[in-house]
């Protein structure tokens, strides 16, 4: 109101005046003009039972709304993350990551394929698990529902930061220090791998962004794909890897061995990881040729025709540049049951290139008879 004046005669309510109509009309327009804004809330499963049960028995625009909540429970699970919408974080993230990755490397004593390097995907993010120092381990953990930089020692001490947009070599700085603040001394490679155009993290005040949703999504993705490797891997016998995170590719991964020896190759990197026949499968947010999170499956030495084969579902494909079959995220959190779509991908995938490669799944399955045939 900007006006006001007192009028000389009592004010007369039209005849036709509905007073229960017009504050209807006045509280629509009102929320009308309101301002909007978006916000992401966290549900426990309990909670959307609750809410679906009250909502049955309070008519058809509250079982709308029950079903909201089912879609809402299922995108939790899978939800989208276009590469472009969180391109910058997602390059910001690796670095980060890379810098925890690094200090446990440095620490941690070898082991084969470079599994003493890997991160872990827990109940809130991504860790180091304990890493070896002086007489007990420390862990750092990245925790993308409270999106804090978590450190734990098993002396009892703690510490711990806010995750916010701040340049890699801040990053790098406040970590270093937040060890020493626990007595950890620790000197890394400070040059990233991987990456296009290394800056030493000390240096690179060019990759600064984090966005909390985004890297949430991320992780969520990360441990419904893992739940889903972890069932994958339980029916092997023969030499497997953990379910494991490599922050040089920033990939989720799980490698099944067929016992045999590889032809060498290369590289301080390439001739370890495989100097052993394997099948390997695992998730990555994109980039180098695929425009999207997909899955991956391929097999180490490349079986002859292995390109030719038909795996599922419909959607996946093999990729001539990468030489590896593709699934894109897109098709398995679209799909109807999308932990059935991921299983069918791993399966058939791994089927393909181990019976080409001649590998004794009879010995190396579970379930499997000598004729190749499932008990």
């Amino acid at each position: 109101m900007q006006e006001a004046a007192a009028l000389d005669a009592p004010a007369t309510r039209p005849a036709d005046f509905d007073l229960a109509s017009y504050r209807q009309r006045s509280a629509a327009e009102f929320r009308e003009r309101l301002p909007r804004f978006y916000a992401t809330f966290l549900v426990e499963q309990g909670v959307l039972k609750w809410a679906r049960y009250r909502c049955f028995a309070h008519g058809a625009r509250a079982r709308q709304f029950s079903a909201t909540l089912e879609r809402m429970a299922d995108s939790e699970q899978w939800p989208s993350l276009p590469l472009n919408e969180w391109l910058d974080t997602c390059h910001t993230l690796q670095r980060w990551v890379q810098i925890a990755g690094k200090i446990r490397m440095t620490l941690a004593p070898p082991l084969n394929h470079w599994w003493h390097v890997t991160l872990y995907v827990n109940s809130r993010g991504l860790t180091t698990g304990p890493v070896p120092y002086t007489d007990g381990a420390f862990e750092i953990q990245f925790d993308f529902l409270r999106h804090e930089l978590q450190i734990s020692a098993s002396r009892g001490v703690t510490a711990s930061r806010l995750l916010e947009p701040e340049p890699v070599a801040v990053f790098y700085r406040r970590t270093i220090e937040s060890l020493a603040s626990l007595g950890i001394s620790v000197e890394i490679n400070r040059k990233p791998q991987e990456v296009p155009d290394p800056i030493l993290f000390d240096e690179d005040y060019t990759h600064h962004s984090y966005d909390p949703e985004y890297a949430r999504r991320f992780w969520r993705i990360l441990l419904s794909s893992a739940r889903v490797l972890e069932k994958f891997r339980g029916r092997y016998l023969g030499k497997s890897s953990p379910v494991h995170f490599f922050w040089g590719s920033f990939d989720l991964a799980c490698t099944r061995f067929s016992g045999r020896t590889a032809p060498p190759r290369a590289g301080v990197i390439t001739g370890p990881a495989y100097s052993h026949e394997l099948s390997s499968a695992g998730f990555w947010p994109g980039g180098g040729g695929v425009d999207g999170p997909a899955y991956y499956s391929y097999t180490v030495p490349k079986p002859a025709g292995l390109e030719l084969e038909r795996v599922r579902p419909s959607a996946a494909r093999w990729h001539p540049q990468l030489s590896e079959f593709i699934l894109m995220y897109d098709d398995v959190r679209q799909a109807d049951s999308p932990e059935q779509a991921l299983y069918e991908f791993l399966e058939s995938t791994y089927d393909a290139g181990a019976r080409l490669g001649g590998w004794d799944r009879a010995a190396l399955e579970i379930g499997l008879s000598p004729s190749g045939d499932r008990a």
